[in-house]
Parts: structure tokens; sequence; C-alpha cells
């Protein structure tokens, strides 16, 4: 059974955290059925992601598409302060014209194969400016502080992308690691329907079978088994949110049983696939 869980609950198209630490804490590793952006304050942190890890500095945003295993590691006894943006998939579809993608950052992010944005204030002004006005909010009580925190949300998206587009921001290296197991986290994903087993990978990437399974969790916290059935139920949900038929959907995504299927996905979401897709038509 793996070791990493899913943590963070969304009922809302966003949802936004000021949190300060004083106190040195562990984290383990988790992921998210939404969206994470974290705008580190303060603090002396690594950010792991998908098996990469980033040396953070002040003001670096850190994009975390949903389903990505992540976890920060606290170096030292200094303060964590940081503002942590979760969002709903489905709340970005609304934002996806062509003119006016918000999930554009986030797609990016991907395909530079860097999860930290970076970014100086004498070239992006306008998104510090709306970070600012973005963590004001969270203490409004005034009128309409809702449709104003949506408000504030949605500049801070426009400017995010905007400087991710104009290159005022740029994507950061990860740190030095084992790039093989970068190497088959990525390989992992693209054949996520595929039967794989540990010999066949341990001969694709020239490894011995115990160095594979040692350090795929070293590095990412849990086990090569329970990591491919997270991201295949991850995918599973997205499918059935699509209007997938549920049949369609268990084989799809590489299960073998429509039983077995039920169980994971009940499991690790608390909802049958049924109760969900019943979820979305009500």
């Amino acid at each position: 059974m793996p070791e990493y869980k899913k943590t963070g609950y969304l009922t809302s198209g966003f949802h936004m955290f000021h949190i300060k630490d004083r106190e040195r804490k562990s984290f383990s590793y988790h992921y998210h059925d939404f969206h994470k952006i974290l705008i580190l304050l303060d603090g002396d942190i690594t950010y792991c992601v998908e098996g990469r890890s980033y040396e953070l500095a002040p003001n670096d945003i850190v994009l975390v598409n949903a389903g990505e295993v992540h976890r920060p590691i606290i170096r030292s006894d200094a303060t964590y302060e940081r503002i942590i943006i979760y969002i709903a998939p489905d709340f970005l579809v609304q934002y996806a014209e062509p003119d006016n993608d918000l999930g554009l950052c986030l797609r990016q992010a991907a395909a530079e194969q860097s999860h930290v944005l970076r970014f100086s204030s004498a070239h992006a002004s306008r998104l510090e400016a709306a970070i600012r006005a973005l963590d004001a909010c969270t203490s409004d009580t005034d009128y309409a502080s809702a449709l104003h925190e949506k408000l504030l949300f949605l500049e801070f998206m426009i400017q995010l992308n905007r400087a991710a587009l104009h290159d005022r921001v740029k994507f950061i290296d990860h740190s030095p690691s084992d790039e093989k197991i970068v190497d088959i986290l990525g390989y992992l994903n693209e054949h996520l329907t595929e039967d794989i087993s540990i010999d066949a990978l341990s001969a694709r990437f020239y490894l011995s079978r115990y160095y594979l399974m040692h350090a795929f969790k070293e590095q990412t916290g849990y086990t090569i088994g329970g990591y491919l059935s997270t991201k295949r139920l991850q995918r599973a949900k997205t499918l059935i949110a699509q209007g997938v038929p549920i049949t369609e959907v268990c084989y799809t995504c590489g299960f073998r049983n429509y039983s077995s299927f039920s169980r994971a996905y009940k499991k690790n979401f608390g909802e049958s696939p049924r109760e969900y897709r019943q979820s979305l038509l009500s």
C-alpha cells in the first residue's frame, strides 16, 4: 500500500490561505485533486514535486498540477511563511478561451519540466502588486468581500500568465538528483494505461530491481505500484467528469476489471465512480 495520501479539500472554485509556521515541521508526500499555487514569502525551503527538488527563494511561485505528489522540506528553524491557493480544475475551464486561458501557466510548467517561477520586482511589478492585493484581501470582511477576492484572484492569474508569456519570470532548474528516476516518472506518466512491471522498468532503464525500488521510494515517497494506481485513478476521475462511460474509463485507465477499479476509486476518493458521476449530474 502507498504511504502517501491525498490531503486538503476544496468545495469552491478556489481557496486561499496565508500561513506562517514559526516552529519547524515535517511534511509527508501528498497530493490534491486540485491545482495548487504556493508563493513563498519567507523560509529556508526545498520543494519537491514529482521527483524534482527546487531550492526556493522569497517570492518564488510553485505550480503544482492536480495529482502531482509533492512536499516541502524545511531546512532550518526559520519561519516558513507562504500564500497557498487551491484551484479547482473545473474553475479554470470557465476561463479557457483562446485569448484568456488562465490555466496556460500550469501547462507551460509541465512543458518546461519545471514547477517553480522566479521573478524580480523590476521585471514583474504588476504581478507583485497583484500578489500583495490578493494577500491583503484575506482579512477583508467589507461589502462584497467574496466577489472582491474573486476579482483579485483573476487579476493575479492574468498577471501570472502575462509574466510567464512575456518572459518576465523564469522557470528555474531543479536541483541535481537521480535523473534516472525523473526519466522513469516521465515514462510512467506517458504509459499509464499499459501493464508495467518492475522487471520491465529495470531492464528498460538498466537498473537493478532492488536499486529501482529503493531509489524510487526514497526520492518520491511511494512505491511504483502505488504511484501508478494513484495516477490512473486521477485520470479516471478526469474522464468521468468529461462524460466518458464509466466502464470505458475503467479499461482505458489500465484496470483489468470493474470491481477492482470501483474499490480502488472509492478507497481513494471516498465515493464510487457512479456516485461521483451522479454528483456531477445533481
